[in-house]
């Protein structure tokens, strides 16, 4: 019997929903249009994200380019320079992923524009973005000494591990962010896949 399979499965589809009325539309309104502005005016889109986050910041910055703005992923070898007017991405539920802070700082000095993803606000990363969109999420693991007051309380472990809800919940904001920016610029399905990948490795 899939028991834990069932279980997991719909504790993080409740999650996500559930996590529907905690994101501020005032805050999906803010990124959304840094998106659009930096699309309007030609500038980059720089996505980092360490991890599993990293992971759903490359299907970010790949739905992106399929809309047509012009998109990156930190790290990657083809990623050019950081320049005034580009708008970073900086994908960390907790907010303070050192690698991710550092990233944000550079992109500061370099006059670019940082909008974080994050589950707190008052983080590391929080204070320095210029937007913060929070993602409500698990981001680690409760401490071990914690155990005998959580068991009196009757406060348990979610059964998806780590960041696990917090990356979920994150991958299908952004998708859901992708749509809103479909429609703000007017662009089809069509017109999307026709940018899409032709010549592909199986």
């Amino acid at each position: 019997m899939t028991v834990y399979f069932r279980q997991a499965y719909l504790e993080i589809a409740n999650f996500i929903l559930n996590s529907f009325s905690k994101i501020s539309e005032s805050d999906v309104e803010k990124f959304v249009s840094a998106i659009i502005d930096a699309y309007k005016h030609n500038n980059k889109i720089l996505v980092a994200g360490v991890g599993r986050s990293g992971l759903v910041g490359r299907a970010f910055a790949m739905r992106l380019r399929h809309l047509g703005v012009e998109s990156y992923v930190l790290g990657e070898t083809i990623t050019p320079s950081v320049r005034q007017g580009d708008l970073v991405v900086a994908i960390s539920g907790s907010g303070s992923t050192q690698i991710i802070i550092t990233v944000a700082e550079a992109a500061k000095r370099a006059g670019a524009k940082v909008a974080a993803i994050t589950s707190f606000y008052d983080s590391p990363l929080g204070r320095l973005a210029d937007i913060v969109l929070l993602v409500p999420g698990r981001t680690k693991r409760a401490s071990s000494d914690d155990y005998f007051a959580r068991q009196i309380l009757g406060v348990h472990e979610p059964l998806s591990p780590l960041g696990t809800l917090f990356e979920d919940t994150c991958m299908v904001v952004l998708d859901s962010i992708i749509v809103e920016i479909m429609k703000r610029l007017d662009k089809s399905e069509r017109e999307m896949s026709a940018i899409h990948a032709n010549v592909e490795i199986f």
